[in-house]
């Protein structure tokens, strides 16, 4: 399964999710998929994806049915998922790869590059997500065989949250796991 994100910070919701897909699903390992900094769209509070990815590493530790990918670092922006999964197949022609999206996600996914191809070719794993967006998803995606809605626990938490409370001066400390805490905290970011 793959599981795309900037993960600035990831956090307790993400691992959550990942763990559940692993264990509740067919899925046999959830890669974590770091969306690199584009060069063209700076953002103060992302972090470098060096930093990033070794989050995405202590979080994952102790988990080894959770994998990290780099594969969008060394390609050119933007990166389209249809292109990284192509991508991924090249590096791995032995496995089969499923993506994973919120559903808030869906209801936008006919707008994605190469969506087309994305649905015929992979299952879509659909995870429930709290949002203020009531619409739906298209009726040709909601019976599409390859989409697979997930019972999963909703988690509201976000890393965007995570970040403003944190330079807010408030404790952030039980939404992430012990080891990204501490490399947040001794790193001094989201100050």
């Amino acid at each position: 399964g793959l599981f795309f994100g900037s993960f600035n910070p990831v956090h307790m919701g993400h691992l959550i999710l990942a763990n559940y897909l692993v264990e509740e699903t067919p899925l046999e390992e959830v890669w974590f998929v770091i969306t690199p900094q584009s060069p063209f769209k700076k953002n103060a509070r992302l972090l470098d994806n060096h930093h990033r990815l070794a989050l995405v590493n202590e979080a994952i530790e102790d988990y080894p049915k959770l994998k990290v990918s780099t594969v969008e670092f060394d390609m050119p922006p933007p990166q389209y998922t249809a292109l990284s999964v192509a991508r991924l197949l090249e590096k791995h022609p032995d496995l089969e790869f499923s993506l994973i999206m919120g559903a808030d996600n869906l209801k936008h996914f006919h707008k994605w590059h190469n969506y087309e191809h994305l649905l015929e070719a992979h299952r879509i794993y659909v995870y429930p997500r709290h949002t203020s967006d009531m619409s739906e998803p298209p009726k040709n995606l909601l019976s599409h065989p390859n989409i697979v809605n997930v019972d999963a626990p909703v988690i509201s938490i976000s890393s965007s949250y995570i970040r403003k409370a944190h330079q807010a001066g408030k404790n952030v400390r039980p939404l992430l796991p012990a080891a990204v805490w501490t490399y947040i905290d001794q790193m001094n970011f989201y100050r």
